[in-house]
């Protein structure tokens, strides 16, 4: 795709490119914006997770295009979330005066007011007197398409060939046909409110006055509060898994109950590196596990939403087996991967993806996290209907055929397919789970057949999966190498998490891949997964290795490993995809894999140390 320059305007000022870390997120169910501490919008798909981007400057400071809210004097900045919700604020520090945003999606009912997917920014000033500027840039289509800027008092409409945008607020705007500007200079006890809606022939323009934006901010607190009160959550560590859970919220597609895996695109897991993935899509695996997470908490509406999901899935078919591993927020099938070779990636880290050509991959271990999430839920949510039940079925004879095949594995390797014992293990899961449900509500089932099968699984894994040598359940059949997804053996319940042979798997893991608790996937040298560059440690496995100590017994050092992860997270409690080698995150952010496995871990290491 040509890059053109022409009427998109010039790059914003201080065009610089913040930390992955120093973000918060505010979304509407439907979409997501990265807000940065310092008050900037560089990341904003609108109407949806996965529609082209807005405000893209995290991945082109340059030509991304960015929502500017700043003091226009050096100041000091703080950022954090409204008690128990998603209602973020930015507070500024100055000599003369302290000023704070508030950014805010309302979650709209509505047919016309939900399709604005209105992004509201509050401006107060509680102390002194502080000048500020603001600056929106939109750079639409992923930054490739033109726009212009027409202004009318104090309404802007963007319109490019997709998409059109407008921007209402109280203070005065100017344009230059591309961009708009403010500056304006605030009062303690003074506010404006800034707006920006997506328009179109049923969704008019319409203003946000003072009153309304603290309606709308009093209201979004309150829905925010009321679901959080479902949580059942109220152990140690309950600040950490309250925000997780509404991390994992606002990763979800209210129309269909999918659940992205992050909000972002292309997030570097090595700068500079070509390990850049688009995860706005639905992983089966990570919101299969999103389900086990909510279930936990008590949020059953959620998790019944999901399996709905899962289940519709089911019903068609792919070229692999009965699922693929993801698909997109509204089910659609078709995920196909292309580059932005205008866009220079995060610190330069390029490609820039768009799409998954992960989708077209055989991972077998997908069943058994689907599996599972369904027989969690007939046992803590509701009954699954007995159509449900068929397409359950019919999985399971499906791998009781095809089991005994190589794949490309959870970690998604494009160095071709092998025999992952990870994969083995969870189609054993499946199998497993799928007799569970069989038995207990005495449905129809070849269940012979299914036990022939999983026995099977468990003894190759216990005879090819296992090396002497090693003393460890290892990578692959008849491999040497490690791999951190084995850390799921005793939380999948296929081994006693004090079995000697998991004991000594756990001191093997721990030896070759723990580094003061951070948890490496793998090793790409011993183990080479077709891509160039490393990795940092991957924060799912840190937390799977807390839960795996635990139940080990190893209290003392699963708790120190959990509160040492605790201190990587932002100063908003969030975590990205993995965690580099200085501490600082990387990847897409934030994740939903990751703050479920907090929420895991926290539960379980809480009910171990009683």
């Amino acid at each position: 795709m040509a890059f053109d320059t022409t009427g998109l305007g010039q790059a914003p000022s201080g065009t610089h490119y913040r930390p992955i870390s120093e973000h918060g997120l505010i979304g509407d169910l439907h979409t997501a914006a990265l807000v940065a501490t310092d008050g900037t919008i560089d990341w904003y798909c609108c109407p949806r997770f996965d529609a082209p981007s807005v405000f893209g400057s995290i991945l082109d400071a340059a030509r991304g295009g960015s929502f500017e809210l700043a003091a226009e004097i050096p100041t000091r900045t703080r950022q954090f979330y409204f008690p128990d919700t998603n209602v973020l604020i930015t507070r500024f520090f100055a000599t003369d005066g302290v000023a704070e945003i508030q950014d805010f999606m309302p979650v709209a009912d509505g047919p016309v007011e939900g399709a604005r997917h209105r992004l509201i920014r509050r401006v107060l000033c509680v102390r002194g007197a502080l000048p500020f500027r603001a600056r929106v840039a939109p750079r639409f289509g992923y930054g490739a398409e033109r726009h212009t800027a027409h202004l009318e008092g104090h309404v802007a409409v963007f319109r490019s060939p997709s998409l059109a945008l407008a921007l209402t607020a109280t203070a005065p705007l100017e344009s230059d046909g591309v961009d708009v500007w403010s500056h304006f200079k605030l009062l303690e006890g003074e506010s404006h409110v800034f707006a920006l809606d997506q328009i179109g022939d049923d969704v008019p323009p319409r203003s946000c006055p003072r009153a309304e934006a603290q309606a709308e901010a009093e209201a979004t607190v309150r829905f925010w509060r009321h679901w959080l009160a479902g949580s059942r959550y109220h152990g140690r560590w309950r600040e950490m898994v309250n925000r997780s859970a509404l991390v994992l919220k606002l990763l979800t597609y209210a129309p269909t109950g999918a659940i992205v895996a992050a909000p972002t695109t292309s997030l570097p897991e090595q700068v500079g590196g070509e390990r850049n993935w688009d995860y706005r899509y639905v992983w089966v695996r990570d919101a299969a596990f999103c389900v086990y997470a909510l279930l936990r908490l008590g949020f059953t509406s959620e998790a019944e939403a999901f399996i709905g999901f899962l289940c519709d899935r089911m019903r068609g078919s792919a070229p692999t087996g009965p699922l693929q591993i993801m698909y997109g927020i509204d089910g659609r099938s078709e995920l196909p991967e292309y580059e932005l070779t205008h866009l220079e990636g995060h610190l330069g880290s390029a490609p820039v993806r768009v799409g998954n050509a992960a989708t077209g991959q055989l991972q077998l271990d997908i069943y058994g996290a689907m599996i599972d999430s369904v027989y969690l839920y007939d046992k803590w949510g509701r009954p699954i209907s007995s159509a449900d039940w068929e397409e359950i079925g019919a999985v399971a004879d499906w791998l009781c055929e095809h089991w005994d095949q190589p794949d490309e594995g959870i970690w998604e390797t494009r160095s071709g397919r092998r025999n992952f014992v990870y994969s083995r293990l969870m189609c054993w899961v499946a199998l497993e789970r799928a007799m569970r449900m069989a038995a207990r509500r005495g449905l129809p089932a070849d269940l012979p057949r299914w036990r022939e099968s999983r026995d099977a699984i468990y003894r190759q894994i216990m005879r090819r999966g296992w090396s002497a040598e090693r003393s460890a359940f290892v990578q692959s059949l008849d491999d040497g190498e490690l791999d951190a997804s084995l850390l799921m053996m005793p939380m999948a319940r296929f081994i006693a998490p004090t079995d000697p042979k998991w004991l000594s798997t756990l001191d093997a893991l721990t030896g070759d891949l723990v580094s003061d608790s951070l948890v490496y996937r793998y090793n790409p040298a011993a183990s080479p997964d077709g891509l160039r560059g490393s990795e940092g440690t991957f924060s799912i496995c840190s937390f799977w290795y807390v839960e795996a100590l635990a139940r080990a017994g190893r209290l003392e050092d699963a708790r120190l490993a959990f509160e040492k992860m605790l201190t990587y997270a932002n100063h908003l409690g969030l975590f990205a995809e993995e965690i580099g080698p200085t501490g600082e995150q990387l990847g897409n952010f934030p994740q939903a894999f990751t703050h479920l496995s907090l929420i895991s871990a926290a539960f379980n290491l809480d009910r171990a140390l009683g």
